[in-house]
């Protein structure tokens, strides 16, 4: 399978047989829809989902499914969507995507907490905005570094629950190219080789 990122949390999934798109966001290239055949979004916060790219690739090709939390309803207004939820196994592109996951990490107790999936794809995993671990093997993790509801001490923790033999973080257009290289130096310190950073727009095979 093939990986290539498009900014922020977004990423598209090649399996050879279809397209994968999750979390086209609004600090994500909109070229990550072109040919999707099917669209994931975690959670209805702007950065991972973006109506208006939804609505444009709804109206090239209605048949495309989207899949997300019923929450989504919120900000999709009209468009039609399948709701998911933790234990769904979705088959799609010639695989199989498992949903985990229930609730957004917490922001500030002031703000009401979302629901937030997470979706495992022929053993890549995206968390959403969650530090949530499945209870299965990962072998590729795309791990949030950068958040209002995140400190890096979490991140790289939740890199070693997970474990996988491949992380590349996610969740980063908030930081500089500066910023970048805090966590770009401190995950291959405390989490390990596994770390390396996908410039975006680059393909890699997972």
């Amino acid at each position: 399978m093939r990986l290539t990122k498009f900014g922020h949390s977004c990423v598209r999934l090649d399996t050879g047989q279809g397209l994968i798109v999750i979390d086209p966001g609004a600090y994500s290239d909109p070229a990550a829809l072109d040919g999707a055949d099917a669209l994931f979004i975690t959670h209805e916060h702007a950065d991972h989902c973006d109506p208006d790219g939804v609505r444009r690739l709804r109206e090239a090709r209605p048949d495309v499914p989207v899949y997300g939390p019923a929450s989504l309803a919120g900000v999709l207004g009209g468009l039609s969507f399948t709701a998911v939820s933790a234990g769904d196994a979705i088959p799609v592109a010639g695989t199989e995507v498992k949903v985990f996951g229930e609730h957004h990490a917490v922001i500030h107790p002031d703000i009401p907490i979302v629901e937030n999936l997470a979706y495992l794809v022929d053993g890549v995993y995206h968390p959403g905005d969650s530090l949530t671990v499945p209870d299965m093997p990962v072998r590729t993790l795309l791990a949030p570094v950068a958040a209002p509801w995140l400190k890096l001490s979490e991140a790289i923790d939740f890199a070693r629950d997970i474990g996988a033999p491949a992380v590349h973080p996610i969740h980063d257009a908030v930081l500089s190219d500066i910023g970048k290289g805090l966590p770009d130096r401190l995950f291959p310190l405390l989490v390990g080789d596994s770390y390396r950073r996908i410039p975006d727009g680059e393909t890699i095979t997972v």
